[in-house]
């Protein structure tokens, strides 16, 4: 049996959890702040980690990749390389040109902090040419990498909001707005296990923000 550590207010830790539902593997979940992880897991200190009964794995990349490998039955990732190929590529293009762009608003965006006029300027035009090259790539046809449900869909449906909530709580403006983004969040959230893994995140969100501060 494999266990999901973390904390399903967590994006990546969701982005493992909708491809274990949506291939079927049976898991468990075991709930895990930043700060109370398993080191011997998960070296960093991040979440999610996975225990496998071969040993534990870090970073959702690595863990989505071996889910693959070892439960091919339904896959997230077409057997076509170049297909394959394209589905990663979406899923780096969310990961580091879309996420880990935005998350420098978050402080401000989710936080209650605050972000300096010189960041919020440099981020903003990151953004703007990662999302506009990111355009070029995205099909939304009706899942983000063409005709089906891929480890790309996993990524898109829980990033692309956060991407969309930090620029419009910062910048006064949605910079996905151009982009069939709505709709496809609203498709994607028909699917019963997308609305498993939101409402998973709107209760452990709120669990998240009721814990007392760390001195």
């Amino acid at each position: 049996m494999l266990t999901l550590c973390g904390f399903s207010a967590s994006n990546y830790y969701n982005k493992v959890k909708l491809a274990l539902l949506e291939k079927g593997v049976p898991f468990t979940e075991e709930l895990a702040w930043v700060g109370e992880t398993d080191r011997s897991a998960s070296p960093l200190g991040k979440v999610p980690y996975l225990r496998t009964p071969q040993g534990p794995l870090c970073e959702s990349a690595v863990m989505a990749d071996y889910l693959e490998a070892a439960y091919p039955a339904q896959p997230l990732v077409p057997a076509d390389p170049f297909a394959a190929a394209k589905v990663r590529e979406l899923v780096t293009f969310l990961e580091l040109h879309l996420e880990l762009v935005a998350r420098n608003l978050y402080p401000q965006a989710f936080f209650g902090g605050s972000v300096s006029e010189s960041a919020r300027e440099k981020v903003g035009r990151q953004l703007e040419k990662n999302i506009a090259a990111f355009a070029q790539l995205a099909r939304f046809s009706p899942f983000v990498a063409g005709n089906s449900f891929t480890l790309a869909d996993c990524a898109a449906i829980v990033h692309l909001p956060l991407v969309s909530s930090a620029t419009k709580i910062v910048y006064g403006r949605d910079f996905l707005a151009d982009l069939p983004v709505r709709d496809y969040l609203a498709r994607m959230g028909e699917r019963p296990h997308v609305q498993r893994v939101n409402a998973d995140r709107k209760t452990n969100t709120a669990e998240m923000l009721s814990r007392p501060p760390k001195h």
